[in-house]
């Protein structure tokens, strides 16, 4: 009997111990976990510090009827600067424009228009594409704009599913979605995907971007952080 004793008291401390231990580990995870605008806020951090990425601005459901932009794709650097193509919807007809902005200046080439032209991207309801990295007034302003940040779900992706990204999803004032969609008004529904690692790789917008026309939703991507590229002007 007293040989089992030592045993039972020994096993209680033991356990005692391990409890304690799965406890603190618990209470230090928890303390550590950002909350969903700290996340964004570090994603839009990691955003503004990138050298460059490449991005791809997309939409399915143009209204009819409007001016706009329905695609824009290429390197953005925070020189800044912008190197890629844009199809804007002209009455109705798709234009792929390819389009240099650098120095505060934004050239084109125009269909059926020989050599670059310098253009006021206003005119085509579209920002000028090299502030689309702007720390105040590009993507990354909305992250921190955004209201009412909720957690999603989370899924494998990346190269070879070896990352985990979170969709976050918030509301967006159209005075700060008027920086990357000048003629954007009203209220915006936004998710936003972001990588274990920090960094945005998708956000989605969803409201009225043209003026009397229907909801629609823009879907931006980022990837190739760190990109460097010299861009000048043609």
């Amino acid at each position: 009997m007293q040989l089992r004793r030592p045993a039972a008291l020994l096993a209680a401390l033991l356990a005692t111990v391990a409890l304690s231990a799965c406890t603190n580990a618990s209470s230090s995870s928890g303390s550590t976990e950002k909350s969903p605008r700290e996340v964004l806020a570090a994603a839009k951090k990691t955003l503004d510090g990138t050298s460059g990425v490449s991005l791809a601005l997309t939409t399915d459901n143009l209204p009819s009827g409007v001016t706009g932009v329905e695609r824009a794709e290429g390197v953005a650097t925070h020189d800044p600067a912008f190197d890629g193509k844009i199809t804007v919807v002209l009455s109705g007809q798709p234009f792929e424009v390819p389009v240099v902005s650098v120095d505060g200046k934004v050239h084109v080439q125009l269909p059926l228009t020989p050599g670059w032209q310098e253009i006021d991207p206003a005119d085509y309801g579209a920002p000028d594409p090299a502030q689309l990295m702007s720390p105040d007034q590009g993507f990354s302003s909305l992250l921190t704009a955004t209201t009412g940040v909720e957690k999603g779900d989370s899924v494998r992706g990346g190269t070879n599913n070896s990352e985990v990204l979170t969709e976050y999803t918030g509301t967006v004032a159209g005075d700060v979605v008027k920086n990357v969609i000048p003629t954007a008004s009203g209220n915006f529904d936004a998710t936003y995907t972001v990588s274990d690692s920090g960094q945005l790789r998708k956000a989605d917008l969803t409201g009225v971007f043209y003026k009397n026309s229907p909801s629609m939703t823009y879907s931006v991507t980022f990837d190739d952080y760190g990109t460097q590229k010299t861009i000048t002007a043609p």
